[in-house]
This record gives structure tokens, C-alpha cells and sequence, in this order.
């Protein structure tokens, strides 16, 4: 639980409305001040461009070609919803993990394809997501007998263990050497992780959020107006950050 709200805390919005009850608590004119500069910076493409890069650094997307032969690809959760209406379709949040995964076990570079059993407590409608992934990764035609999928997860720190669980349950404990699926905001905190459960990490990122070319951002007007979508960005790269920290300090 720790780790989930110290992000929505220190976020840009939630550090403005921490502002804004200073304001009210002790009326002073300089925490709404404090307030507007936050919402402006974090809110400006420039700036969500930068942060968006610095934490997707070093990573680059590879081709197919260049990813060296594991014994197991696995792939991190990444979040699935239910729509409205009455239909049973479970929609996509980031589908580049799963295909990526895919493509890599087509490709001969992987034994196994492993989906992690993401879940969410407050969403109890979803079955685990490493579920929701093998009934779809058999539906594109992949044999049953090259997929695993492990118990119900929370964060990357369990599906690391997991992983590591699974493994040795299924006998396969001698095998350490993996290509790591996620994405790329994601991948150092994830590889980091791994490689402390004593695995060999092969990083294949995935769902980059940056933008290539960030001299067009530059000179793109619209760029230095905030904006919600710059925000959120912002925000993102901001919880990562946290999620970097909180995870060097207590796992």
C-alpha cells in the first residue's frame, strides 16, 4: 500500500494540493504561489519530455535479430480494465509487452513464455493477468506447453518471486538466464530486481513514452503550454522515480 500512495503524494498534483492546504492552514500568499509554479513546470511538454527520457535512459528498442537465446521470455503485467457495457471483452492498457513476448517465442529466442499473474485488490471483477494472457497467447496459436504463467502479484518485487517460484517448481531452477519484457520507464528498476532473485537479465523494453525527436518537441509551440497530457506524463515519470527509491531502500 506504501509503495502505491507514496507516488500519488509526491506527484505534481498531489504536491499541489499539499500546497494548497498549507495555504489554508497558515495563510500564506507564497504556498499558492508554490502551488501555480508546480501545476506549470510539470504541466509543460518540455519538461515531461525530459523527465520521460532521463528515466527511460539508457534504453534503446532492438530488433528481434540482435536478442541472444534464453531459456524462459518473460513478460511483466501491465495492467488490463474491463469496459462499460455488457460485454465480456477485457481491454488493453499497453498490448507491446504481450505481442513483444510473442514475437520474441516465435522467433526461437525462448523456451518458455512466462506472464506474470498481475492483479490489482481494488479491482477484484479482473482475473489474474498472466491468465487473461495465456488464453489470448493460445488463441494466437502458441502451444500450451511453451507457456507458464505464475500466482497473483501485486508489484515487480513479487514477480520476481514468483518467477523464481515457478522455476523451481517446475524443476527448471538451473535455468537463470531470461529476456525481461517490460516497459522501458520500467525496465531498470525491474532488471535491477530480477538480477537480486539471482537472475541473468536480457532486457528487451518495450512501450517507450518518450519522444524520438526532441528537437521537434522544441520547436513546437503547443509544447511549452501546459497541459493535462503533460501532467500526467510528468506524473508518470515522477512515480517511477519514487518507485525507484522506495525499492533501494526497503527490498
Amino acid at each position: 500500500l506504501l509503495s502505491k500512495l507514496l507516488p500519488l503524494i509526491f506527484s505534481p498534483l498531489g504536491v499541489f494540493i499539499v500546497l494548497l492546504f498549507l495555504f489554508i492552514l497558515r495563510k500564506k500568499i507564497k504556498f499558492i504561489y508554490y502551488a501555480i509554479f508546480t501545476l506549470i513546470i510539470f504541466s509543460n511538454g518540455i519538461v515531461a519530455q525530459l523527465l520521460l527520457r532521463y528515466i527511460e535512459h539508457p534504453w534503446k528498442r532492438i530488433n528481434i535479430e540482435r536478442v541472444d537465446k534464453a531459456f524462459a521470455i518473460v513478460v511483466l503485467s501491465s495492467g488490463r480494465k474491463i469496459p462499460l457495457g455488457n460485454t465480456k471483452i477485457i481491454e488493453w492498457d499497453d498490448p507491446d509487452r504481450f505481442f513483444a513476448g510473442l514475437e520474441l517465442l516465435k522467433s526461437g529466442k525462448g523456451n518458455k513464455l512466462i506472464f506474470t499473474g498481475g492483479s490489482n485488490p481494488y479491482k477484484s471483477d479482473l482475473p489474474p493477468e498472466g491468465n487473461i494472457y495465456l488464453k489470448e497467447a493460445l488463441e494466437f496459436g502458441i502451444p500450451y506447453e511453451n507457456l507458464l504463467t505464475t500466482y497473483p502479484v501485486q508489484n515487480t518485487y513479487q514477480e520476481a518471486k514468483a518467477i523464481r517460484y515457478l522455476l523451481y517448481e517446475k524443476n527448471f531452477y538451473k535455468q537463470k538466464n531470461i529476456i525481461l519484457v517490460t516497459s522501458a520507464f520500467h525496465m531498470n528498476r525491474a532488471k535491477r530486481i530480477f538480477e537480486k532473485e539471482g537472475f541473468i537479465v536480457q532486457s528487451f523494453p518495450v512501450d517507450f513514452k518518450s519522444n524520438k525527436n526532441f528537437k521537434q518537441i522544441l520547436s513546437n509551440p503547443l509544447s511549452w503550454f501546459p497541459s493535462s497530457n503533460n501532467l500526467y506524463k510528468s506524473s508518470l515519470a515522477i512515480r517511477e522515480l519514487i518507485g525507484r527509491i522506495f525499492y533501494r531502500i526497503f527490498m
